[in-house]
C-alpha cells in the first residue's frame, strides 16, 4: 500500500511515482483538458470512464500532484491499483486497511482513487457496503475503469449513493488537442466555435485561410495516429505508429471481451463489416447475412457493446420534418478514432478504408462528443445531422467539390466540409480548420 502512495513519506515523493516519472520524462507529454473539469467535492462517488490505453492512470497522478499542494496530510490521498485483486472481499480488505490509517491520522476528509476498479469480481459490493456503513461520508471517491462498467450495468447499482458525484469520460485526443501538443504556435491561432451557427462557423474558420496548408499537414498526421497516447508518441518521435502501440491496444480490447465473456469471432466479424462497409448505411440483417452471423439480434447486441466500449458510434437516420431519430431504418457506423482503423483492419485481415472515408468518421465522432448526431438520405445524402442545431454537414474530401444549397425539413443549413476549399454561399470550410476550432 505504501509503495503505491510514495507521497505518504513526503509530498515531494510524488516525483518518485513511477507513472508520474514516465509522464515527466516523456519527450511528448501533455496535460489532459479533462483535468480542469474534475471537481472533487465531499461526499462524492465519481466515475472516470474511457477506453483502454487512454491515460486514465496518468490523469489520476496529475490530479494527485495538484491535490498534494492543497491538503495538509498527504495520507489523506489514497491511491490503489485494483488489477491484482480477485474479488470484492479483497477490495474491501484494502479499503478497511486505509480506513484504519485514516482514523489513526485523524483525517476528516480523504480522497480515494481506485484505479481499474472493475478487475475484482463484483467490485461494487465493497463500495456499496462502505458507503451504506457511513465509512466514507466525508470523503471523495474517484473510480476508474473501461466503459465495460456501462456494458455490465455496474454503475447503475449505486442509486442514491453518489452524493455530488459525476461521471467523466476521457476521450482520445481530439484534433484540436493534437495540434496543441504537436504545434503550439499554430494552436494559438485557433478560435473556438461555441454557438454553432453558420455565421459563427464562417467567421471563425475564414480567419484561418492563410493557415490551411499547415492545418492540413497536421490533419494528415492525425489521420495516421489518431488520439491515443502511445500511438501519438511513437508517431511524433519516429514518424510512424509503432507495432507496440497497436499490439498494446488490441491486447487490452481482447482482454475486455474475455472479461465480459463475449465471443471474439463474432466481434471480429462485426468490426470487419463496419470497416468494409463504412460509410454506407446498413441494416442489421444485411450485416448478419453477409458476414455469417447467426441473427440480426446478435449484430445489434455486439454493435451496442462495441459502442459502450468506445470503439464505434452508431449513427441513426434523422426524420427531417420531426427532427427525430428513426431506429428502424438503416444506420451508419463509424469507428471513433483513426487509430482504430489501423488496429482493427489488421486484426480483421481487411484493408484500411480510403482516407476520405476515415475523414467522415473523424468528423462524425468528434461532433458526437458534443451533440446528438444522425444522418439523412433520400435523393441526396447529408452525412452528419445535428438535430439540436438544425444543421447538417456534408464531408467532401477531394479537390473539386460541387456545391449546392441544401435544405430538408427542419434542417435549415447544410455546411460543406472540404479538403481546402472555402465558399460563402453555400457555406464551405476545410475540415482541418473546422475541427481545429472544435473544442470537444
Amino acid at each position: 500500500m505504501e509503495n503505491m502512495n510514495p507521497w505518504w513519506k513526503g509530498k515531494n515523493n510524488i516525483e518518485k511515482d513511477e507513472d508520474y516519472v514516465k509522464w515527466k520524462e516523456s519527450k511528448v507529454k501533455w496535460i489532459p483538458s479533462l483535468l480542469e473539469k474534475i471537481e472533487l467535492k465531499p461526499f462524492s462517488l465519481n466515475f472516470l470512464f474511457g477506453p483502454r490505453q487512454i491515460g486514465k492512470t496518468t490523469l489520476i497522478k496529475l490530479l494527485i500532484k495538484e491535490l498534494l499542494e492543497k491538503v495538509e496530510n498527504p495520507k489523506s490521498i489514497f491511491y490503489y491499483r485494483c488489477d491484482k485483486l480477485s474479488d470484492f472481499k479483497e477490495l474491501d480488505e484494502i479499503i478497511e486497511k486505509y480506513l484504519k490509517i485514516k482514523e489513526a491520522e485523524k483525517i476528516k476528509t480523504s480522497y480515494l482513487f481506485l484505479d481499474e476498479v472493475t478487475f475484482p469480481k463484483e467490485w461494487f459490493r465493497a463500495i456499496k457496503f462502505r458507503i451504506d456503513m457511513g465509512n466514507l461520508k466525508n470523503d471523495v471517491l474517484l473510480l476508474t475503469g473501461s466503459l465495460s462498467m456501462f456494458a455490465k450495468k455496474e454503475v447503475e447499482t449505486f442509486p442514491g449513493r453518489r452524493g455530488f458525484g459525476r461521471d467523466f469520460t476521457f476521450y482520445p485526443l481530439s484534433f484540436r488537442e493534437f495540434i496543441k501538443i504537436s504545434n503550439s504556435a499554430l494552436f494559438k491561432n485557433l478560435e473556438v466555435i461555441k454557438k454553432f451557427t453558420p455565421k459563427e462557423i464562417k467567421n471563425k474558420c475564414f480567419k484561418l485561410v492563410s493557415q490551411i496548408s499547415e492545418l492540413n499537414d497536421a490533419f494528415k498526421s492525425y489521420l495516421t495516429c489518431g488520439g491515443f497516447p502511445l500511438a501519438i508518441k511513437s508517431f511524433l518521435e519516429n514518424g510512424r505508429v509503432s507495432q507496440e502501440a497497436r499490439d498494446s491496444y488490441l491486447s487490452a480490447f481482447l482482454y475486455d471481451l474475455a472479461k465480459l465473456k463475449r465471443n471474439e469471432l463474432i466481434a471480429k466479424r462485426v468490426l470487419k463489416a463496419v470497416i468494409e462497409k463504412v460509410p454506407s448505411s446498413l441494416s442489421l440483417s444485411s450485416i448478419a447475412k453477409e458476414f455469417e452471423i447467426k441473427s440480426h439480434k446478435t449484430v445489434f447486441y455486439y454493435l451496442d457493446l462495441l459502442e459502450k466500449l468506445f470503439i464505434l458510434k452508431n449513427v441513426y437516420f434523422i426524420e427531417p420534418n420531426k427532427n427525430i431519430e428513426i431506429f428502424s431504418k438503416e444506420r451508419k457506423i463509424h469507428l471513433v478514432d483513426p487509430f482504430f482503423y489501423l488496429v482493427f483492419s489488421d486484426w480483421c485481415s481487411t484493408k484500411i478504408p480510403d482516407e476520405a472515408i476515415i475523414v467522415e468518421s473523424v468528423v462524425a465522432s468528434h461532433l458526437a462528443r458534443k451533440f446528438k448526431v444522425g444522418y439523412w438520405k433520400n435523393r441526396f445524402e447529408i452525412n452528419i445531422v445535428l438535430p439540436e442545431k438544425f444543421i447538417g454537414f456534408e464531408v467532401k474530401w477531394k479537390k473539386k467539390v460541387e456545391l449546392k444549397k441544401r435544405r430538408v425539413g427542419k434542417i435549415k443549413s447544410v455546411i460543406y466540409l472540404t479538403k481546402d476549399e472555402f465558399n460563402d454561399s453555400p457555406l464551405a470550410v476545410p475540415v482541418s480548420i473546422f475541427l481545429g476550432c472544435l473544442e470537444v
